[in-house]
């Protein structure tokens, strides 16, 4: 980017005459390794791989961009990958907005996985310093000295007083560029990894969701929400809106209303503020945030034991919280989700089933919840062999700007080139997806004599040729975090009904899998080692026909592979409890289709059965029906219907040479999906929640993309 192109940006983001949008959020998930406009420019003027240049300045930074480390682990699954997928169209949008989140100096975590223990946690080893793209800001005054803000933290004394302490963070930043490097998001990260905190603050900063204490949990949402006021004021941006992606971040509001209760007193002479007071100021505040809230499951929500926080805020914010997140059910816990609800001028859910069901659990709040369906970043997610089909058709053109194109796909419903070229696209990315598995298998049985390991897939342990993957043969693919109202293990449920399904047809089935369980829950851990149990059972009763394959260490470039690779992209959580399900929307800009239970955005992208296939009960939503018991799971009837429906599909993929179905339910999902299911159409949604003043043309251009679809019906 220019010097001229980058203080044009700036300008705009410090002009305190211009509406900004700050966009809150515990994680963010935007490895370059997946997406990244700088590399890709570098690389098409052939200046990657870089020969030492004799300018002392360039030189490391085009070294940094030719290394090999470009992950940033910050991020835990889907809504660090959503937050990371907004931002990226934030830029290509040009929307005035700045991001703030923590640096996790150890990630989240590393997963290993052993055939006989299951998922076992690993400390994460990585180099901010040197990652693509991620920056130490330095101070401008002391050009030497990192830029460093100072927050009061309170600690209970031996005389039980709170006693008020400072705690130092440095900013790192990353700009999230747009795809023509033509402008950019800021990403601010707060590293509180510093010297001079105490040991309690530098381990809560540690690791993202660090969980191995309420008080650690706490802490963590507190930094996070105290450091965005003296971030944006020591950068010199004043923000019009503050958006929370989720409640982690709502700490802010708390110190909004803290301010303006700080004038008050001023203006009034006094030293105490009444609950009308706090009221009042929470009203102001709430003008200028807007929240989005991703899930009904109870783990989502933060509940804190109100004398635990009280030892670690001032009574002033003791007061607010006393007001505003109060719990009428559990009275002696501040409920950090209602008091999210209580202070904002617009609260949306991330599908409209999800409205209907937060509407339920939030039955004061139900005029100001909308639905605001979640997206992906359709420049990420579509494969290199797709994006390259897309290019050579001139009804396409534009796409990579405006996925609002792909309904002009209705153009080419007939063309058997169009047909022949994506089928072609979609077997190379099978190919690249089958070749990485049996690597990966290859590569595990190797391990067995290097390490302590198991390999997690029982066909390393019987490795020969006749057990490896073939491209072209039926697979589904399952990536999300192991939580147990995922039920990843549904559909092996009756494996006796499975295999004798799969061994009537003679042909060989697929089922690659992915994802990690928090490190805490242990649930979700044994769905997983439980899985991993049935690999060998599943071969030998199918007559070697069904492989169950388990791919550690998921992350946004193994899911990338995944959504592309695949024939079918498999969910079954059980409804309602999926709020919305990006990854089944990454295999839609693929032009693949979902096989799914009727919940989150498949209720909106199912389009009749034109894009894939539905099983599973729908029935009635109600507070009962949103149990996450294992005896209310519905094991067996949504195994049935999944069974039921198993024969279609493989008679389906294996009836013609082509797999017309397939191809055809493809095609449906780049007409109906793609236009739908992007984050510039959600940008342009939650621009209509922003209030921002912006320029005409670029209005016009963003309701252009709102028309695409309106979620909130």
């Amino acid at each position: 980017m220019s010097q001229r192109h980058f203080e044009k940006v700036w300008n705009r983001l410090t002009d305190k005459k211009n509406d900004v949008i700050v966009y809150i959020t515990m994680e963010i998930g935007a490895d370059p390794d997946v997406y990244d406009p700088v590399r890709a420019l570098l690389e098409s003027r052939q200046l990657l791989p870089h020969t030492p240049d004799t300018d002392p300045l360039k030189d490391p930074l085009f070294q940094r961009y030719a290394r090999d480390t470009s992950k940033i682990p910050t991020y835990s699954g889907g809504l660090g990958v959503l937050a990371g997928d907004t931002l990226k169209s934030f830029a290509d949008c040009h929307l005035p907005a700045v991001a703030i989140s923590l640096l996790y100096k150890q990630g989240y975590f590393n997963q290993v996985v052993d055939s006989q223990l299951g998922q076992i946690s690993c400390g994460v080893k990585w180099s901010p310093e040197t990652t693509p793209g991620l920056y130490l800001l330095h101070d401008p005054m002391e050009k030497d000295q990192p830029l460093t803000i100072e927050l009061p933290f309170f600690s209970r004394d031996l005389n039980d007083h709170n006693k008020e302490h400072l705690i130092f963070a440095q900013i790192w930043v990353k700009l999230e560029f747009s795809q023509n490097c033509d402008y950019f998001v800021p990403e601010f990260l707060l590293d509180f990894a510093v010297d001079a905190n105490p040991p309690i603050i530098r381990n809560a900063a540690a690791q993202l969701y660090n969980a191995e204490s309420s008080l650690t949990k706490a802490i963590q949402r507190r930094i996070l929400g105290m450091g965005i006021l003296p971030t944006l004021r020591k950068i010199g941006i004043s923000p019009a809106t503050f958006h929370l992606n989720e409640q982690h971040g709502v700490v802010v509001a708390m110190q909004l209303i803290a301010e303006e209760l700080h004038n008050t007193q001023l203006r009034n002479g006094k030293s105490a503020v009444t609950r009308k007071e706090i009221m009042m100021a929470a009203e102001k505040v709430a003008s200028r945030l807007v929240y989005t809230i991703h899930t009904p499951v109870v783990a989502g929500h933060d509940r804190f034991d109100k004398m635990l926080y009280k030892g670690i805020c001032s009574t002033t914010c003791s007061e607010i919280l006393d007001v505003l997140a109060h719990d009428k059910d559990h009275p002696g816990q501040y409920n950090f989700t209602a008091m999210a609800m209580r202070v904002n001028r617009s609260a949306n859910s991330v599908s409209r089933l999800h409205r209907d069901v937060t509407h339920k659990q939030f039955p004061d709040f139900t005029q100001k919840i909308s639905a605001i369906t979640n997206g992906v970043h359709h420049l990420t997610w579509i494969s290199a062999a797709r994006a390259d089909v897309f290019d050579k058709f001139e009804v396409l053109k534009g796409w990579r700007e405006n996925p609002g194109v792909f309904t002009e796909v209705a153009q080419l419903d007939q063309d058997v080139s169009f047909q022949q070229s994506l089928l072609e696209a979609w077997r190379q990315d099978n190919r690249s997806l089958i070749k990485h598995v049996n690597e990966m298998l290859q590569l595990h049985r190797r391990q067995t004599v290097e390490t302590w390991i198991d390999p997690p897939n029982y066909l390393s342990t019987i490795l020969h040729r006749e057990v490896l993957l073939e491209p072209d043969m039926l697979t589904f693919g399952f990536a999300r975090r192991f939580s147990t109202y995922k039920r990843a293990d549904l559909i092996f449920y009756d494996i006796d009904r499975l295999c004798n399904i799969i061994a009537k047809y003679g042909k060989p089935v697929y089922f690659l899998f992915a994802g990690k369980a928090h490190p805490a829950d242990e649930p979700g851990k044994h769905v997983l080692i439980d899985l991993l149990k049935r690999q060998q059972e599943l071969l030998e009763k199918s007559g070697n026909l069904a492989k169950l394959i388990f791919i550690p260490g998921y992350d946004m470039s193994i899911a990338k592979i995944l959504v592309s690779g695949v024939h079918c992209w498999l969910n079954c959580p059980k409804r309602p409890l999926e709020a919305s399900g990006t990854s089944g929307m990454k295999a839609a800009m693929n032009g693949v289709p979902n096989v799914s239970i009727m919940d989150g955005w498949w209720v909106e992208g199912y389009h009749n059965g034109l894009t894939g296939w539905k099983f599973g009960r729908e029935g009635e939503i109600n507070l009962d029906s949103l149990s996450e018991k294992r005896e209310t799971l519905l094991y067996q009837e949504d195994s049935n219907s999944f069974y039921k429906l198993l024969p279609s599909l493989i008679n389906d993929f294996y009836k013609s040479e082509n797999s017309e179905v397939f191809l055809r339910k493809g095609i449906e999902n780049l007409k109906r999906n793609i236009p739908i299911f992007n984050t510039h159409r959600m940008a342009a949604e939650y621009l209509q929640r922003y209030h921002l003043n912006l320029p005409d043309e670029q209005i016009a251009k963003m309701d252009g993309y709102a028309k695409l679809y309106s979620s909130d019906i």
